[in-house]
């Protein structure tokens, strides 16, 4: 999408977007703009309502902001308006901000109408958006100069539009391969240097846990790397996202909920989305972030229960659970990035258990780690743009859950309770004692129900979370 400013709206024809602060139901002055009166008995710019009114050849779409507004509602807002009102964007269409919008409220509002343009149906015949048209050029009425805050909004909503295909898109499409290929292309386009080991590699260097959980299937596993490395980087993130592109749940396999498995790669696709949009907006941190890529099958060479396995950082495993497997990876990618890369902050992303749904609902991540400074400032990035995080406890009393008499560790505590904690110790086990990092189990935010499709489908949880964190260091 282009965007071009423009003085006034004289010769204007076309749609024209006017955001509104709310008013009262009884105030006896009504709304106006551009020659076009309102009465607040029908409008008063009530939070989640809008208005179209035909006049001067224009349509114009009075959109309610309500008295108060923050940049997830904003965004929401627009959204909806750009995905249920598709016929009033025609050739023609100006935004009009308000006066009192600052850069922030203006970036949420052109991320919600880029987002607006995403359709679930990827194998239906759809007619494309008219917003997501190449030639298509939004046309805006600023008193400020907004131009930075409007190409950042873009390119938010672009990172998670990908994020929300890699998610969505089935799993017969998106396996390891297409996520390392993905990875590539991005690499090329955006400025970070990628490499993928596959099952040979993987093997050569000892990635054995993350081999293990993609033994049961005939798409090759693969461990995807990418690095960011702009000059006189200030400081250097680690992430590590979980990629398991289909979760059958192995030979403990899934009785229920199968079907919606080709989301249990949304962490990886989180971190995927992530780096586009860190190199995309030129950051200043170096960030290295690891994606291991694999389904979780079954067939002859599924790993089993009471397999004891071994993992990169040398440490045993006993394997109570095939359907922990999201664990196995992620302790192999977070020993590779720590041991060869050394960033001075990690972080990891996974819908790992179904416990954290149970503890925290749908409305937030669970939030991991030991470091309190780390903790407050993903709070506060999650909180700045409605991506919010609790903090759950790592105490050394959890520890014990998963202890094991044959190995070094088993892969699963086996009781009903704590699932998220005692998953939580488990990587902490093999991050070395590092001093800043947190883990951050999406599995309720990730995927899930809103007004947008009538089934579940991907959110980009954690794309613009992380990337908010990393430009507030």
């Amino acid at each position: 999408m282009k965007t071009k400013q423009i003085k006034s709206l004289d010769g204007f024809t076309g749609t024209i977007l006017i955001p509104v602060y709310e008013t009262n139901a009884k105030s006896i002055v009504p709304i106006e703009y551009h020659g076009t009166t309102v009465s607040s008995k029908v409008f008063y710019g009530k939070k989640d309502t809008h208005y179209l009114v035909e006049k001067y050849d224009c349509t114009h779409v009075f959109i309610g902001l309500g008295a108060a507004i923050d940049y997830k509602s904003i965004k929401t807002i627009f959204r909806r308006i750009a995905s249920k009102q598709k016929e009033v964007f025609g050739q023609n269409v100006a935004l009009a901000f308000p006066e009192k919008f600052n850069p922030n409220e203006v970036e949420a509002a052109v991320s919600g109408l880029v987002l607006g343009t995403y359709d679930l149906g990827h194998y239906k015949k759809n007619e494309t958006h008219p917003l997501a048209k190449d030639n298509f050029e939004l046309q805006y009425l600023a008193k400020n100069d907004v131009e930075e805050a409007i190409n950042k909004g873009i390119k938010i909503a672009n990172a998670q539009l990908e994020t929300f295909n890699l998610v969505d898109l089935p799993p017969n499409k998106v396996n390891p391969k297409y996520l390392a290929d993905w990875a590539t292309e991005a690499g090329e386009k955006y400025g970070f240097e990628v490499t993928v080991f596959g099952k040979a590699k993987s093997t050569e260097i000892g990635l054995h846990s993350f081999l293990s959980v993609g033994k049961g299937s005939a798409n090759e596993p693969q461990f995807i790397i990418m690095e960011y490395k702009p000059e006189k980087a200030k400081k250097h993130i680690g992430l590590v996202g979980k990629g398991i592109t289909f979760d059958t749940g192995g030979l403990n396999i899934k009785t229920a909920g199968m079907v919606q498995m080709k989301c249990d790669m949304a962490g990886g696709a989180a971190v995927l989305g992530a780096m586009q949009l860190i190199a995309d907006l030129q950051l200043p941190y170096r960030v290295t972030a690891i994606v291991p890529a694999c389904e979780n099958s079954v067939d002859a060479h599924s790993f089993m229960p009471s397999d004891v396995i071994q993992s990169y950082a040398g440490h045993s495993i006993e394997i109570i659970d095939t359907d922990a497997e999201g664990r196995l990876i992620l302790v192999d990618g977070l020993s590779y990035l720590i041991k060869n890369y050394k960033p001075e902050t990690v972080i990891d992303l996974a819908t790992l258990t179904g416990s954290v749904i149970g503890t925290l609902g749908y409305e937030c991540a669970g939030l991991f780690t030991n470091n309190e400074e780390l903790s407050k400032r993903l709070q506060q990035s999650g909180d700045a743009i409605g991506e919010r995080l609790w903090q759950l406890p790592l105490w050394d009393e959890y520890k014990p859950d998963i202890d094991s008499e044959i190995a070094d560790v088993k892969n699963y505590s086996g009781k009903p309770v704590a699932g998220a904690i005692s998953a939580a110790k488990f990587l902490e086990y093999f991050t070395e004692d590092h001093k800043s990092w947190a883990h951050l189990d999406i599995a309720g935010v990730a995927f899930g129900d809103d007004e947008f499709a009538k089934t579940k489908h991907a959110t980009a949880y954690g794309v613009h979370l992380i990337t908010k964190f990393i430009e507030n260091l």
